[in-house]
């Protein structure tokens, strides 16, 4: 078909439904910026004057292209379905530089103002260095298991955002329940609601009104977002350059933080854009990783310092039917947003109950999606993939906490939530080749795993040689295992072929 033929349009009514939950996805991400950031100290100067600026500079960047390239899709392969990538900030990846990057910096020089600026450098750099891994992207993407990297992805879908977003919606049991039937009615069930008003809006709106009618919500709340209105330009800073030799120097640690979470955020990227290929849209995986990188070079040239990725919420999008214009419309709202102060405004007004709802959906979309994708077969390597990231979420809400608790349940918890994302690719990887009898992989996955534990980038807090050497030796034995298995599946092969050659002459 003659890309003139095809008439992709620039918006559509199930743009709207995807807009609101894309819009709420990077909504919920920024107040928590906002409010641990005041938390720790930080004035709203820099808070809502550069970071809150500077973050929606690089979301603004990332889903304009990300419009683009489904226009380009959608010639190509001469088709007006095609969903644009959702876009934002990632959210382990935030509460990494929060708590990892920030708090560190902060806590050391005991000035706000220098913090931010190393968490610039960090952030900075960390953008750079996915640049440079998108190179393998499409490599790793052919080389790694569907089910593996899906089961995976599936394991923050199910803990980090339905899980935990089903929490926060029974914190308000009549609000969050209506809103989370609202939200089942229009984008499960596909039923019209009142008006024919999209899901997401009508949530939000019933959601809100309920929440400070039962007195759930106290209208000093309404006082409090509308103080946070005014205006705060996005400007340039050169702030991520001045923060790069302190980066380099006294705080040299922090690139033993800043290492690993690239790599993950790069593999989430891998993993996202691979589940919108399982729905239908084929995207080039090192052209995202690339653009995700640079989204968040971008975004520290205006003072924001969350690194960004394509979105798991790109599967739910697609399943709206969405097209470009969500993706559009959420650019240019977030810039104006920014801009005005509304998202510290909205932050007081709007209860996360209201917004949570809308993420649950996100999250079983997601974790439906990685085994209706993937054949029967594969089920139990979804699985296995999926439940280091239960480790995981007990070991970040509880451990630090509660610690004696989390060790005397079981001593494994927190090695296996360290670097989940790797071990449960590991493990989901070597599953789906032992179902397919492929020892031979199965043991170099193994090995890859028992190299992944000696460098710390799995099972281990932080990098180092001889990071965790018992899980590297358990990875080492199960190795040797399994290339035993393939050495005899190997040897019974030729033995096959050379009775074969018998028999023929």
């Amino acid at each position: 078909m003659s890309t003139n033929q095809i008439n992709y349009p620039w918006y559509k009514k199930e743009d709207t439904d995807a807009f609101f939950a894309l819009f709420q996805n990077n909504l919920a991400n920024f107040v928590i910026i906002a409010v641990t950031m005041l938390g720790m100290g930080f004035p709203a100067s820099i808070v809502f004057g550069k970071v809150i600026p500077g973050a929606a500079v690089a979301v603004m960047v990332g889903n304009l292209y990300y419009a683009y390239s489904a226009n380009k899709l959608a010639k190509k392969e001469g088709r007006t379905n095609v969903t644009a990538l959702s876009y934002g900030i990632s959210t382990p990846v935030m509460f990494v530089f929060l708590f990892g990057v920030l708090g560190p910096a902060n806590a050391l020089t005991g000035d706000p103002e220098l913090a931010w600026k190393i968490a610039l450098a960090a952030c900075m750099l960390s953008g750079l260095m996915e640049i440079l891994l998108s190179a393998t992207g499409n490599w790793v993407r052919n080389n790694i298991p569907r089910a593996a990297m899906l089961g995976a992805l599936a394991g923050v879908a199910l803990t980090f955002i339905a899980g935990e977003m089903l929490f926060r919606t029974f914190q308000m049991p009549v609000v969050g329940l209506f809103v989370l039937a609202v939200i089942l009615v229009g984008l499960v069930g596909k039923v019209a609601l009142p008006f024919k008003i999209p899901a997401s809006l009508f949530a939000i709106i019933i959601g809100t009104v309920l929440a400070f009618s039962l007195g759930y919500s106290e209208t000093s709340k309404i006082t409090e977002g509308l103080a946070n209105f005014g205006f705060y330009p996005i400007l340039p800073t050169f702030a991520a350059f001045e923060g790069m030799g302190l980066l380099f120097g006294t705080m040299i640690a922090l690139l033993a933080v800043i290492l690993p979470i690239t790599i993950y955020n790069a593999v989430e990227t891998m993993n996202n854009v691979e589940a919108m290929a399982a729905e239908g849209d084929s995207y080039d995986v090192r052209e995202c990783q690339a653009v995700d990188g640079a989204g968040t070079v971008i975004g520290t040239l205006f003072g924001g310092m969350f690194p960004t990725t394509v979105y798991i919420a790109s599967v739910g999008s697609k399943w709206m039917g969405a097209g470009r214009g969500y993706s559009i419309l959420n650019a240019i709202v977030f810039g104006l947003t920014a801009m005005f102060g509304v998202i510290a405004a909205l932050s007081a007004i709007i209860p996360i109950s209201v917004v949570a709802p809308i993420l649950v959906f996100v999250g079983i979309s997601m974790v439906s999606t990685a085994f209706q994708t993937n054949e029967a077969k594969y089920y139990p390597a979804v699985v296995l993939a999926m439940l280091p990231y239960l480790a995981n979420f007990i070991m970040s809400r509880f451990n630090n906490s509660a610690g004696e608790a989390v060790a005397n349940f079981s001593s494994a918890i927190v090695p296996l939530g360290q670097g989940a994302m790797f071990s449960g690719i590991i493990l989901g990887a070597i599953t789906v080749f032992i179902i397919d009898n492929n020892f031979k992989k199965a043991a170099l996955f193994s090995f890859i795993g028992a190299g992944l534990s000696y460098i710390g980038l799995m099972h281990a807090p932080k990098l180092t040689f001889g990071a965790n050497n018992d899980f590297m030796l358990g990875y080492i034995v199960i190795g040797i295992f399994f290339s035993m298995y393939a050495l005899k599946k190997n040897t019974s092969l030729v033995s096959s072929d050379l009775n074969s050659e018998k028999r023929a002459a």
